[in-house]
């Protein structure tokens, strides 16, 4: 019984400092504190660059395609054994590094792509005088809504 009654004494404690430290944080917050939010999936979604990269990785999905039909013909016209699994290692090893390289060449420009998006992001908030910005997908309500801002500078 003791034992419960320093637990329930403990808690409350703790619980009153909590909300303590929490009502000082907030009263130490400027007045003139401005906050902003951005839709970033719509920002990335109207974008011409992710548009690109979409088109230009298609094109490189589909070449991938022609290649593995193009090798699986050539390798049934193949009627020596030896020669047919030596053709097989040939390509799977062409498909493996053309697909590596497709990869890393999508990573890197899908990496500038992000940064050139937040250095936009960045740039707008410090133009319009914000002193944070951050994505509308994790606020509930409340900051400006600087979206169309944003997609009309990312290009």
């Amino acid at each position: 019984m003791k034992n419960n009654l320093k637990f329930i004494a403990v808690a409350a404690v703790s619980m009153a400092i909590g909300l303590s430290i929490n009502n000082y944080a907030i009263s130490n917050v400027p007045a003139n504190y401005k906050v902003a939010v951005v839709d970033v999936s719509k920002v990335v979604g109207n974008s011409k660059q992710v548009a690109s990269l979409k088109e230009e990785q298609k094109k490189k999905v589909a070449d991938l395609t022609k290649f593995v039909q193009t090798a699986k013909t050539n390798i049934a016209k193949e009627t020596d054994a030896t020669k047919k699994k030596a053709l097989e290692e040939k390509y799977s090893k062409e498909l493996a590094s053309k697909k590596a390289a497709m990869e890393k060449d999508y990573a890197t420009k899908l990496k500038a792509i992000d940064k050139s998006i937040s250095d936009t992001i960045s740039a707008r908030a410090k133009l319009g005088g914000y002193n944070l910005v951050l994505s509308k997908s994790v606020v509930l309500s409340g900051g400006e809504d600087i979206t169309s801002a944003i997609m009309a500078a990312v290009k």
